[in-house]
């Protein structure tokens, strides 16, 4: 039988785990149930990847993020192994399809949005599934203690009620203690168990630069700094302003937002993984799941309103272990921005019934009905109707969201699907009758294999072209032949779904818990005050951040901007090589951590040692591989 080494050196190539996925994967085999708190990059999927291999049945994997289950599902079919998501806006046939595979053990990962896990329909089939392994992905979510929390999360521990032998692995790259305790219990673990991994980046220099012209520092960063940066800004209209500023100056840069199309966001995406351009300017939408391990650079342009979120994306720069920057520009308008949003992020009764009673009518839902029902949603199609202004519709979404009324997802896109619906004869019939549509039915049925017993997935535009037609005609004919029952067709589409979790009550009724109203109230003021107090605080930033995930006895990292201002005496020609000298007899014997390495001399030489190393580090003589310093 493989081992887990075997799985993973057969299907990512590897020939060592990185520390402490090995850890995590035995704890999960041995029937655990695990919390994993592991960095940005940490390779947490492989820790719930590798056992659902080693074990007959399938993993469910719950994840919030229906970009991130397409992407990891993408992957694992390259590898050749059998994995598929459900999320919203999917067809019913096509969630059907999908759970009988899963059922008949015919996947060997199902990923699955935490609103589809708890319906009827899912657990009624995972009730029936072969379960191997219950994973949960960015496991923070199901507390209310973090900075994204999300309600359907907690309902995860009903499905241990129908496999209560199976271990659950919870992952996440942001917990504090509070959270991590509150994980645990909400998913009844059996007894406690984290396994961590410290938070520490030791090549990863944290500076902090208060910027009046922010736009002219971020091209300053550009030109100096070689190599693959994203910059990250509050609006879609800064990201293409801020794009055409940096090419326009040389650098190749490109912009990105989740209002383009599915096509686009891709395209930009592999032009920046592929090196085609240096530098993508991006609202937070862009980077989660993304592996480009070498870029150089995160810039933020706009202080984030937690440091949970501001770590996981400056967590991106450095993955390979190289010397990287995470910039933050700051000024005296960002602290009254945060304190700004922090009022429009809590909204009066009032507003929440208007916005409730206005999805009603939007989507034409009658009350008492829509339980478990997806629709397509633009934002700004809904504000501009009924005159809303968009914030303050967002954050009520939001508020309904963590009550439980409402889930809204990110822009997904789902590719055209379609079904032959009727026999071999009746089709002969229809093309008789019909014969405009002769070609493109003979087409279809060349093209789709399957494509009588379920739903296929099928491109217009390669149609078009194949029948030298206009794309919107082969539309209409699909469509034409939908309306005759001779096939289901089912568009692509790629806007954000919005899915009514409750049915629709009177908008007179709707009620919030205004205890947990107001613990999450107070809980995002101290959230955006530790934002705010980590850019005034000169203490090592490292040490800050670190400190926030309890992490309270790490070293100074000698390379973020407050220890470069506070190291400022230098290193004598005698002292460097005298340091190098017994820095390169340490690590020729054994690789060590940067904290271990700084420990093996006496304190009051420990600012300079960590001068040295930053300068070999610079200088590639020393490199850090898996978190410990190795001499080259």
């Amino acid at each position: 039988m493989p081992t887990p080494h075997d799985i993973l050196k057969q299907y990512w190539g590897y020939n060592s785990f990185r520390e402490p996925q090995e850890e995590v994967i035995n704890a999960v085999l041995s029937g655990q149930d695990t919390l994993a708190l592991m960095p940005t990059g940490g390779g947490k999927s492989v820790c719930f990847q590798i056992p659902a291999l080693y074990r007959e049945g399938v993993c469910l994997v719950v994840s919030p993020l229906i970009a991130l289950m397409k992407d990891q599902v993408d992957q694992l079919k390259k590898r050749n192994i059998a994995a598929e998501a459900i999320y919203s806006g999917l067809h019913y046939k096509e969630i059907d399809r999908i759970f009988d595979n899963a059922v008949y053990g015919q996947l060997k990962l199902l990923y699955l949005s935490p609103e589809r896990l708890v319906t009827d329909l899912a657990k009624a089939r995972i009730a029936l599934m072969n379960l191997n392994l219950l994973a949960v992905d960015e496991a923070h979510c199901i507390s209310q203690w973090g900075y994204d929390f999300r309600p359907p999360y907690l309902k995860i521990a009903e499905i241990r009620a129908l496999h209560p032998k199976v271990p659950v692995l919870a992952l996440t790259a942001t917990a504090t203690k509070l959270v991590e305790k509150d994980i645990q219990e909400r998913l009844q673990f059996k007894q406690e168990n984290v396994i961590q991994k410290s938070f520490a980046r030791p090549n990863l220099a944290y500076v902090v630069l208060k910027e009046e012209q922010k736009e002219n520092k971020v091209l300053d960063i550009a030109t100096k700094v070689a190599g693959s940066g994203v910059v990250y800004v509050r609006n879609r209209k800064q990201t293409k302003d801020l794009a055409m500023l940096l090419q326009k100056k040389g650098i190749t840069a490109d912009f990105y937002h989740a209002g383009l199309d599915a096509t686009t966001r891709s395209q930009k995406q592999d032009d920046w993984i592929a090196d085609k351009v240096r530098v993508i300017v991006s609202t937070n939408a862009f980077g989660m799941g993304i592996d480009k391990a070498d870029v150089r650079f995160v810039v933020h342009v706009d202080l984030p309103d937690s440091l949970e979120a501001y770590f996981q994306e400056a967590g991106r720069a450095g993955r390979d272990g190289k010397k990287s920057y995470a910039v933050l520009l700051c000024n005296s308008a960002d602290k009254f921005r945060l304190e700004r949003e922090y009022e429009l992020a809590f909204p009066d009764m009032n507003t929440v019934r208007q916005t409730y009673r206005a999805l009603g009518s939007f989507f034409q839902l009658a009350v008492g009905s829509g339980e478990g029902t997806s629709y397509d949603f633009d934002l700004m199609e809904f504000t501009k109707q009924y005159k809303l202004d968009t914030i303050l519709t967002f954050n009520v979404l939001k508020l309904l969201e963590q009550e439980g009324w409402i889930t809204l997802s990110e822009s997904v896109w789902i590719p055209t699907q379609l079904q032959i619906l009727v026999d071999n004869e009746t089709l002969y019939d229809y093309q008789l009758r019909h014969p405009k549509l002769d070609k493109l039915l003979k087409v279809v049925l060349r093209t789709t294999q399957g494509g009588f017993h379920h739903l296929v997935k099928v491109k217009e535009q390669q149609l078009a072209k194949t029948l030298a037609l206009p794309p919107e005609e082969v539309k209409a004919g699909l469509l034409k032949m939908h309306q005759d029952r001779i096939i289901e067709y089912q568009p692509q589409k790629e806007k954000p779904q919005l899915t009514f979790l409750q049915e629709r009550v009177d908008a007179d009724n709707l009620s919030i818990n205004q205890v947990n109203f107001q613990f999450r109230k107070q809980r995002y003021l101290e959230r955006i005050q530790k934002a705010i107090a980590y850019t005034a605080t000169l203490e090592c930033r490292s040490q800050q951040l670190l400190a926030y995930f309890d992490e309270l006895d790490a070293p100074v990292c000698g390379i973020c901007d407050v220890c470069l201002e506070r190291n400022k005496s230098k290193v004598t020609a005698d002292e460097m090589e005298s340091y190098k000298r017994k820095i390169k007899q340490l690590l020729e014997r054994e690789s060590l951590s940067l904290a271990a390495l700084v420990d093996s001399f006496t304190p009051k030489r420990r600012q300079q040692v960590l001068q040295v190393i930053n300068y070999l580090l610079d200088e590639r003589v020393i490199e850090n591989i898996g978190d410990k310093l190795t001499w080259k």
